[in-house]
């Protein structure tokens, strides 16, 4: 097939319309806001609060499986389209919810279908135009408008509902997350057939470690392998302890430090904090590998969860908001990539979609035990306890990972036919 070449902007633009959608779609990390104003305005338990955040972290994760197989066959442009239109709808649905189970199935069911439609068509096509040697850097870039997206919506979430009411902060949200996201994904493209990104200008170190092209194994031949279960296995417990932090942190840093006017500034931090994590182990994963940068930031957030009960000053709360950030940020970049280099890019939005099923599991985990914890307890100490202890069985995980099997060097190829041999065949399978 003869290669095709395309202007770097075109590539740089895709990359700037994904992080643009995923800001948008970082609505879910504002729940923090609202889950208080509902425990305080309309007198929810911490439990009930929490339980539409579960719910739309698992439903982003269910649908992540079949948005990924439909960006693989349709492109990114619809698909994104389609996430934030359902998200508005969600968001717009609950602003008519009154009771728990109601804005359950409208922030949390339909909420979280939309937003693994748009996500599952972000980082797909952006990696898609960048060569092997950048695609921690890239994948990192785009998943950062996710964790960067509380910046801006915990105060502006916090600022409408000082002005209005929770039912019209609802419908506010829903009515702009439809109408940008709309927008911005006429942007999104992946490459024209026959593409090949230009060779990463790499030297030294980052020559040495940036990871090869891999032969691109679709969703059955993933499965059986057994480091597509070790990679599930290590999300689910790695991003449990940022799932509940985040989800509750508005209301942890009101216990703890009696933090109440400015409690969107947690939030706002650990966002900061969370964009940056994204960013630096996508560069840095290029240079020393995905899984010593995995071991580095679970054993770090380990530490974190375990000193969390004794952040009891203003100061000390926002320092563990944001090194949480800082380690919960870097699983969103490390498992795309680590997933990409296992398996390649052709079936990536499928593939990675069955590896982010763990975030739907970590999901429920996360905000129910620190909820249900907060509510028998009267404080989250036992949470973050449990939750370090699965942070280090995470990083033990990470230092025991190794790649499949890589495909074997061809043998001399025939005058006749110069084809495989199906035991060469067999092994790239295994």
């Amino acid at each position: 097939m003869t290669q095709q070449t395309t202007s770097p902007i075109r590539g740089w633009t895709v990359v700037i319309a994904a992080v643009c959608i995923n800001l948008i779609l970082g609505v879910l990390y504002a729940w923090s806001v609202m889950g208080k104003a509902l425990v305080i305005q309309w007198h929810w338990k911490a439990a009930q609060a929490s339980l539409p955040f579960t719910i739309s972290a698992a439903s982003f994760a269910v649908m992540m499986i079949f948005a990924g197989r439909w960006q693989d066959k349709i492109g990114p442009r619809y698909v994104a389209m389609l996430g934030g239109v359902i998200l508005g709808l969600g968001l717009i649905a609950s602003s008519l919810a009154k009771t728990p189970v109601t804005m359950l199935i409208t922030f949390g069911l339909i909420g979280g279908l939309g937003i693994g439609l748009g996500y599952s068509a972000t980082t797909p096509p952006s990696i898609k135009w960048f060569p092997p040697a950048k695609k921690g850097l890239i994948t990192g870039l785009v998943v950062s408008g996710v964790g960067l997206a509380a910046v801006y919506i915990a105060p502006l979430t916090q600022y409408l509902l000082g002005v209005t009411s929770i039912p019209n902060t609802f419908l506010i949200l829903g009515v702009g997350t439809i109408i940008l996201v709309s927008l911005l994904s006429q942007i999104l493209a992946n490459p024209p057939a026959g593409f090949s990104p230009a060779a990463a200008a790499a030297s030294g170190t980052a020559a040495a470690k940036a990871p090869a092209a891999r032969s691109n194994l679709d969703w059955h031949e993933m499965l059986h392998t057994g480091q597509f279960y070790q990679l599930w296995l290590m999300f689910v417990l790695a991003a449990s302890a940022g799932l509940m932090i985040i989800s509750q942190v508005a209301l942890i840093a009101k216990d703890q430090a009696h933090i109440d006017k400015l409690g969107y500034a947690p939030v706002a931090i650990l966002a900061i904090f969370n964009t940056s994590g994204r960013v630096v182990s996508g560069f840095l994963s290029d240079r020393i590998g995905r899984a010593n940068t995995m071991i580095l930031a679970f054993a770090l957030q380990a530490v974190n969860m375990f000193a969390f009960f004794y952040y009891t000053t203003p100061a000390l709360l926002i320092f563990g908001a944001a090194f949480t950030g800082l380690c919960y940020g870097t699983i969103f970049t490390l498992f795309p990539a680590t997933t990409a280099d296992f398996y390649g890019v052709k079936n990536l939005g499928v593939n990675y979609g069955l590896v982010f099923t763990g975030f739907g599991v970590a999901g429920i985990i996360g905000p129910m035990l620190g909820g249900k914890i907060r509510d028998a307890f009267g404080s989250y100490h036992n949470a973050f306890t449990i939750s370090a202890f699965m942070l280090l069985a995470g990083a033990v995980l990470a230092f025991l990972l190794k790649a499949p099997k890589t495909e074997p060097a061809p043998l001399p190829a025939s005058p006749v036919s110069g084809q495989k041999s199906a035991g060469q065949a067999e092994a790239v399978r295994k």
